[in-house]
């Protein structure tokens, strides 16, 4: 049995994944769904930490998974506990002493015209879903935002590249290169989009469990 850590993106909670948990404990694994301090303006990448790690407890086994923005602070997790597997989904991968506002520009993201938020993160997750995660939002106003990313180098960690097909805010062209580029690695590719918890939350169980060693 595997410990899977879910990091929430920018403006998400833990209700982000839970069509994913009970797929997740459904397979005999446990999970653990912290809720990230993005609505504290003195919280930073210190306090996210804390808040995971505090989350995880005795905990062990652990697949960190950081959804979009979560992997900023994924990574920290392997920093302070031993993890077993990094998982970056459809995500923001950072650079050493990097400020996540500067990501945007230094990785050469494009937001796509003409698009709403929905058509953005959300195509192909049921109507429903949709318009349940609009109660769920919260404002981002942490500090970490203008912080440098605090670590010298990627942990030495084996670490997964999960993207998805139909990702329009983080494009596979775009994810491809900058996982290349940041840790030289080549992206799994499965159905869904950006919000892939909530569009094919079986098939990313199956995905996040078939990367444990049998």
């Amino acid at each position: 049995m595997a410990t899977f850590v879910l990091i929430h993106g920018g403006g998400g909670s833990a209700w982000d994944w839970h069509l994913l948990v009970p797929e997740l404990v459904g397979r005999g694994h446990d999970v653990v769904v912290p809720e990230l301090p993005i609505e504290d303006r003195s919280a930073g990448f210190a306090e996210f930490r804390k808040t995971v790690v505090d989350a995880i407890g005795d905990r062990d086994d652990l697949v960190v998974v950081g959804h979009s923005y979560g992997a900023f602070t994924a990574p920290l997790i392997a920093d302070k506990l031993p993890v077993r597997l990094i998982v970056l989904l459809t995500p923001m991968i950072p650079a050493p002493g990097e400020k996540p506002g500067d990501w945007w520009d230094n990785t050469g993201h494009r937001t796509a015209e003409g698009l709403s938020e929905e058509q953005q993160f959300h195509n192909g997750v049921p109507a429903e879903v949709v318009a349940e995660a609009a109660k769920h939002g919260r404002e981002q106003v942490s500090a970490e935002w203008n912080e440098p990313w605090p670590l010298d180098a990627w942990p030495d960690v084996p670490t997964k590249v999960l993207i998805a097909h139909e990702d329009r805010f983080f494009p596979a062209d775009f994810q491809h290169r900058v996982a290349a580029d940041r840790l030289g690695v080549t992206p799994d590719v499965m159905d869904g989009c950006h919000a892939v918890a909530l569009s094919h939350p079986k098939q990313l169980a199956d995905r996040l469990t078939a990367y444990l060693p049998h």
